[in-house]
């Protein structure tokens, strides 16, 4: 009976036995990464409430504008008039040269 032939593969070592975290410089680039990351998510908050009050801000407006043109309605007996009065008026067309 042959004894089979050994290779690279069967070679033992400590590969993959080491936890990352313990070693130090790799503790410390996790760490930096994960204040990175912190960093750009704090970022992003900001943002997004200064974008949530930008929209309540106009909503504000909104209401505000909506409920003066109700009161010009409401002084003026509801008669609502489009930006044009008199007559209309014909121009023509244009005309393009190619």
């Amino acid at each position: 009976m042959t004894i089979p032939r050994r290779g690279i593969q069967d070679i033992r070592t400590l590969t993959g036995k080491v936890r990352k975290l313990t070693i130090p410089h790799e503790a410390y680039l996790r760490i930096s990464h994960i204040e990175m990351e912190k960093a750009r998510k704090t970022q992003e908050s900001e943002k997004a409430r200064q974008l949530m009050a930008d929209i309540a801000a106009r909503l504000l407006e909104i209401e505000a504008e909506k409920t003066s043109l109700l009161q010009s309605l409401a002084e003026g007996g509801g008669k609502i008039t489009l930006g044009r009065t008199g007559p209309p008026r014909h121009t023509g067309g244009f005309k393009i040269r190619y």
